[in-house]
C-alpha cells in the first residue's frame, strides 16, 4: 500500500540499526567448513580463550557460503576469494586435498595403481551437485566412472567413512598427516582449496573481532603450511 511504501525507508533503517546492536553485543560467529570447524578450529579457539577467557565464540559449521553482508556471521573461513567490497579479507594458504584410504581397507581390497583402477574400489562422495564435486570430477575423471558406494552431502561423515575403512575418499593432507593409518593413493589426484579468513569492514574497530580474525588468520596460516 501506499501507506506501507512511505513506511520503508523507517523500516530499513530500523532494520540496519536492529542488526549493527545485535552484532556489537553477541559472541563472535565465525562460519567455517564442517571438517575445518571440527577439525582444525578447536585448537585454534582453545589458544584463543586461554589467552582471552571472557571471550565467548559460537561456532557456526557449514559447507554452504555465509552472508558477511548480511552480517549472518562476523567471522568467516572460507575456501574462496571473497568477492564483496565491504569485506577485510587475508588469504592464509592453501588448503590441499588428495585421495585417502584407511590401511584396513587398502589390506583387503588392495591399492589402486591407476585412476582407472577406482572403478574396482568403494568411493565415498557427495549425494548432491556441488562446486566441490564438479572440482573433483574435472581434476579426476576416473571418479564419475567409478560411482560412489558412499554418498553423503556431510563432509564429516565422508571423513568418518574413509577413517573406518569404508573405501577411498578425499581428505586434507594436513589433517591426515595426523592420522598414521590414513594412507595416501594415486597422489597425481590432488584439489588445491585457497583458503581466506574474512569480516565485515565495520567490525574492524572492534577490538574483540580484531583479535579473533587474527588468531583464525595465524591457526589457518599454520594449519595450510603444514
Amino acid at each position: 500500500t501506499e501507506a506501507a511504501l512511505t513506511l520503508a525507508p523507517y523500516a530499513r533503517s530500523l532494520a540496519a540499526t536492529t542488526s549493527e546492536a545485535v552484532i556489537r553485543t553477541r559472541p563472535d560467529s565465525p562460519p567455517a567448513s564442517e571438517v575445518v570447524g571440527a577439525e582444525v578450529l578447536p585448537s585454534i579457539l582453545a589458544g584463543l580463550h586461554a589467552r582471552h577467557p571472557g571471550l565467548a565464540v559460537d561456532v557456526v559449521l557449514s559447507d554452504r557460503m555465509q552472508d558477511l553482508l548480511r552480517r549472518d556471521a562476523d567471522i568467516a573461513v572460507r575456501m574462496a576469494p571473497p568477492t564483496q567490497g565491504a569485506l577485510v579479507a587475508r588469504r592464509v594458504g592453501t588448503i590441499r586435498l588428495g585421495l585417502y584410504g584407511h590401511r584396513r581397507y587398502l589390506d583387503g581390497r588392495g591399492v589402486p595403481e591407476t585412476p582407472a583402477d577406482l572403478a574396482r574400489h568403494s568411493v565415498i562422495g557427495f549425494d548432491a551437485e556441488t562446486p566441490f564435486l564438479r572440482a573433483m570430477m574435472r581434476d579426476a575423471p576416473a571418479l564419475a566412472g567409478a560411482g560412489f558406494a558412499w554418498r553423503s552431502d556431510s563432509t564429516l561423515a565422508q571423513l568418518a567413512a574413509v577413517r573406518a575403512g569404508f573405501g577411498l575418499g578425499a581428505c586434507h593432507t594436513a589433517l591426515a598427516a595426523r592420522h598414521p593409518d590414513l594412507v595416501r593413493v594415486l597422489p597425481e589426484i590432488v584439489w588445491e582449496l585457497p583458503t581466506f579468513v574474512a569480516m565485515h569492514e565495520d567490525l574492524r574497530s572492534l577490538r574483540r573481532c580484531r583479535v579473533a580474525f587474527d588468531a583464525l588468520a595465524e591457526g589457518m596460516a599454520a594449519y595450510c603450511g603444514g
